[in-house]
């Protein structure tokens, strides 16, 4: 079994917590002390119990040496933060402090403050005061306050509280964890689809990520030139032969390929994954090869493959090494997924990205194909949508890369899920193999051959639909749907499927409606999506997202996420209060991208 420990040799964001405290002495300070440590270690505990990194492990917190009084000891902070890998940062007080001198400086750290809501100190008119610096300053940052009173020296923190602890910490983490990364990008602009036109500023000036690039020529060269590991490779194809069923060949008779070249196809799909996870992380095997320069990787936790056309005319396609990649586990057993966008479409790529990082499971990425409405589905098979379903649904289908995970073979509390690799079992790894057969590639689409994993989804899970669109003159912004995936009667199901490519996994999705703006019905879901893309994720994190989304200055532009549940910086009031959406769009405006 191949390692890939060398994955993680990067140390990930850690949170600092900040205790600020009223710096008077001979009496005030020394009486808050403990107290206000008491509070950080507090939040330390929450977030290290509840959180967990892309590996698995707990979040790290680093708290201050000494409370902040004053301008030195924030300068003392900072550095223990800037030398322990700090890249988010959490500011606790459960009493008035002196907001300028205390507050954190650092303009692209995401940060957030929590006042004590306590009647013996001030903690609120620290937090008010403080943020009105944060704005003034331009220096967005998250305030916390709870929503009921509690006694002086309280080590509880409240539900309320601990929901924008988490909320504000996963975003945050995302944020920090990106920066520094890479975008791979294998390939060019792939059919004119214009995701794939990769937008550097995105990239460096909204997510602090480096943009790097290599031709598809570079697989034809590593596999003519068995730049792989060979054992690995052997192990991998015998995997693949043992838990990957070849499914019917729906191609016409007179064009389908030999079984010689089937088997052919079948090694060259499994070195292509081989190749592009080497090309996104390195191989330390490779060194050993003598093969140094590739040993190294691209630092990449997203890529992006051209595919059509000029490889698939000729290669196999990518759709087993871009669903296989994405997928929690393969021929090494359970792993994170590697992030690899179909088509080279680094929107929806960056849409995957966030979902990853703060659920930290695969993602299914899919075509946003075609809306059903009631009376259609009624036409075309005699049934009545009901359930979740009832309203109508969107067809989520795509050739080849949507993660195995999909299959929602994997369980939580006896419900269909997708869940971090760490929660899967070995049992759920066989029925996500065996609901999935392996189709040859249509080849009118696909004239290199090839093969396209082919499952349908599983009904009842929550899942959130997303994705990045650029606008000229505006920027990124971000949309997303919140739902559920649902089941139809099989025959519904294939008559539906039969129309389009039966030979790529199928996603039923309905979208959850608020009766206003884009969620008025589902087709004003499909109607106002902004591409032929989208990412979807296990779970409803739509207020993830949205958080997230705040961190990076990247507007929302659509969502079905109830309004208490979102969380801003407090500045984006400023910007106005009766329209959330707009005060949104205004303040992203007005601050700029977080790396500018």
């Amino acid at each position: 079994m191949a390692s890939s420990n060398h994955r993680w040799n990067q140390d990930f964001p850690k949170i600092g917590i900040r205790p600020a405290i009223d710096g008077r002495r001979k009496g005030i300070r020394e009486s808050l002390e403990e107290i206000t440590m008491n509070m950080a270690k507090a939040v330390a505990a929450l977030l290290s119990e509840t959180l967990k990194y892309p590996n698995g492990e707990p979040v790290e917190c680093v708290i201050a040496d000494t409370c902040i009084g004053g301008v030195a000891e924030a300068a003392a902070a900072a550095n223990k933060f800037s030398k322990s890998g700090v890249g988010v940062s959490i500011t606790v007080t459960p009493c008035w402090c002196y907001g300028t001198e205390t507050m954190d400086m650092d303009p692209s750290t995401p940060k957030a403050i929590w006042g004590f809501n306590g009647t013996e100190r001030p903690g609120a008119v620290y937090l008010a005061a403080v943020l009105s610096g944060h704005a003034q300053k331009g220096i967005p940052a998250f305030g916390i306050y709870g929503k009921d009173v509690q006694d002086a020296g309280s080590a509880d923190i409240p539900q309320d509280v601990q929901e924008k602890l988490l909320r504000f910490s996963k975003a945050g983490l995302a944020a920090a964890y990106m920066k520094g990364k890479s975008y791979l990008a294998i390939g060019s602009v792939s059919m004119g689809i214009a995701g794939s036109i990769v937008n550097e500023e995105l990239f460096q000036n909204y997510l602090g990520m480096r943009n790097e690039y290599v031709d598809m020529s570079e697989l034809v060269r590593r596999i003519e030139e068995e730049i792989f590991d060979p054992e690995e490779y052997q192990l991998a194809l015998n995997w693949v032969k043992e838990n990957c069923a070849e499914g019917p060949d729906n191609n016409p008779a007179a064009i389908q390929t030999t079984r010689e070249r089937k088997d052919q196809d079948w090694e060259t799909v499994v070195k292509m994954s081989m190749i592009v996870r080497d090309l996104m992380i390195g191989n330390p095997r490779l060194a050993d090869l003598e093969f140094g320069e590739e040993a190294l990787g691209h630092n990449a936790i997203l890529s992006g493959f051209q595919g059509q056309r000029h490889w698939t005319d000729h290669f196999p396609n990518g759709d087993f090494m871009e669903a296989i990649l994405n997928t929690s586990f393969d021929w090494n057993g359970k792993r994170a997924p590697y992030l690899v966008a179909t088509e080279n479409d680094s929107l929806n790529g960056v849409a995957m990205l966030f979902g990853n990082l703060l659920s930290n499971t695969a993602q299914i990425f899919a075509d946003v194909r075609t809306y059903w409405s009631p009376d259609s589905v009624k036409r075309v098979t005699g049934h009545t949508l009901s359930g979740a379903a009832k309203d109508g649904i969107l067809h989520l289908i795509n050739s080849g890369p949507a993660a195995l995970d999909g299959t929602g073979e994997q369980s939580r509390d006896g419900q269909p899920a997708m869940k971090p690799y760490w929660e899967i079992t070995d049992e759920e790894v066989g029925k996500c193999l065996k609901a999935t057969s392996w189709r040859p590639a249509s080849l009118e689409y696909f004239r290199g051959g090839g093969y396209s994993s082919d499952f349908l989804t599983k009904g009842g899970m929550p899942v959130t639909m997303s994705r990045i669109n650029l606008v000229k003159g505006l920027g990124p912004v971000l949309q997303l749907a919140e739902g559920y995936s649902v089941d139809l009667p099989e025959d519904v199901h294939k008559t539906l499927d039969d129309r389009t490519d039966s030979t790529w996994p199928t996603t039923w999705f309905a979208p959850i409606l608020t009766g206003e703006g884009s969620f008025t019905d589902v087709y004003s879901v499909m109607d106002n999506w902004g591409s032929n893309h989208g990412s979807i994720s296990y779970g409803h994190i739509g207020a993830d997202l949205i958080t997230l989304a705040a961190i990076l200055r990247i507007p929302v532009s659509m969502h079905n996420v109830a309004k208490e549940q979102i969380f801003r910086p407090r500045v984006w009031s400023n910007f106005g209060t009766s329209d959330p959406e707009g005060a949104d769009f205004r303040a992203c405006s007005s601050f700029g991208p977080l790396y500018k």
